[in-house]
């Protein structure tokens, strides 16, 4: 049996729209210590080998710095293969990242950019055969190239490979998308004995036999990522594997959309809120729909206010957001207006009543509000 750490979808140089500078600079560095957290994995489980199955770099016109990290990073693991498969963000290309100066020079020796579709021998008895991308949108995928070359395998063999799986992929017809049936063959006539794949960024079993994963993003990249930050510890032979999922990154991303009514909706909404640990690492989008008093709206605008000062990002969910301001007597009472604001909240007032759908006038309605009992 061997025991191998199988990782992908590193994304190194990731950017997002919604991280300002100092924010985006802990979230780059991040993604560098989820490469460092994979070598102390695969120390700590004695691992054979780590395979990498695809866009380890975002693409291939990554800055120089985040290159010569990741290259230091990978000079922190354990002495073992460490096969590096380019994938459809970063393809092995004529400007392919893994050709540039600043990976290349001081490599550590036991780094392999996987190349071409020849087997890799990565320990007496068990090889890796990759499908490398060559370029990003391919016709067919190269995986199904490396393997039609094969047959059964004399020892233990693991494929690696990158790209979707139509039994995953629905109606969309993608560019090397992977034929569950073809991979569930090759399986069956010991062409080989684990398919080790990436592009899916959660951690996902594609087979009931248990031996074709994707490992999961190390750090997550997006709200529909379940489980978020991982990477695979694998043990296989010819007879038997064990796969366990461990999570190796520290950010998180959340989203909700809830429903609200009055106080004890809101309740609820503000206990989301304050439920991460490190805020600072965490990503959050919401939607609140329904209503609320003039004082409830701005017990939740309060703390969106915070919150978006201690979470690493916090955004509305524009398309599911739909939240009404409806003054009870309380919040009328508590204002207290007179003169020509108290005309205006008048007109506010008639303006939610005519329709309560205008959300410019409910929002004028709730901010007119907040400044009358804040003052």
């Amino acid at each position: 049996m061997t025991t191998f750490v199988h990782t992908a979808d590193w994304q190194l140089g990731m950017r997002r729209h919604y991280l300002d500078a100092e924010t985006q600079g802990v979230f780059s560095k991040a993604r560098i210590d989820a490469v460092r957290a994979i070598g102390a994995l695969a120390a700590e489980v004695d691992a054979d080998f780590v395979t990498v199955g695809g866009d380890a770099f975002d693409d291939n016109a990554v800055d120089r710095r985040t290159v010569q990290r990741a290259r230091e990073a990978l000079a922190t693991f354990p002495d073992i293969p460490v096969l590096l498969l380019p994938g459809n963000h970063d393809p092995l290309d004529a400007g392919s990242v893994y050709r540039r100066s600043e990976f290349t020079n001081g490599l550590p020796p036991n780094v392999h950019v996987v190349s071409g579709l020849d087997p890799v021998e990565v320990c007496p008895g068990v090889e890796v055969v990759g499908g490398p991308f060559t370029v990003r949108h391919p016709a067919t995928n190269p995986l199904v190239q490396a393997a039609e070359r094969l047959g059964k395998a004399a020892g233990i063999r693991i494929l690696l490979g990158h790209g979707n799986l139509d039994s995953l992929a629905g109606s969309f017809d993608q560019a090397g998308l992977l034929r569950q049936a073809e991979l569930e063959a090759w399986l069956e006539q010991g062409v080989a004995h684990f398919i080790a794949l990436g592009d899916r960024h959660s951690a996902t079993s594609a087979s009931d036999t248990g031996r074709i994963w994707y490992a999961g993003a190390p750090e997550p990249t997006d709200y529909r990522e379940d489980p978020q930050g991982t990477a695979l510890v694998v043990r296989v032979d010819q007879h038997d594997v064990g796969v366990e999922v461990r999570r190796v990154g520290v950010w998180t991303y959340r989203q909700r959309i809830f429903d609200v009514a009055g106080p004890e909706d809101l309740e609820v909404v503000l206990r989301w809120l304050d439920e991460p640990e490190d805020k600072g690492q965490t990503i959050a989008s919401l939607a609140v729909r329904g209503s609320l008093s003039l004082a409830e709206l701005s017990r939740l605008e309060d703390a969106l206010e915070r919150a978006s000062d201690s979470y690493g990002a916090l955004e509305i969910w524009d398309r599911h957001h739909e939240l009404t301001a409806v003054p009870s007597e309380q919040d009328l009472s508590e204002m207290a207006l007179g003169g020509f604001v108290a005309s205006a909240l008048e007109e506010l007032q008639a303006a939610t009543g005519r329709d309560p759908e205008d959300r410019a006038s409910a929002d004028a309605l709730a901010l007119l509000h907040r400044l009358a009992v804040r003052s």
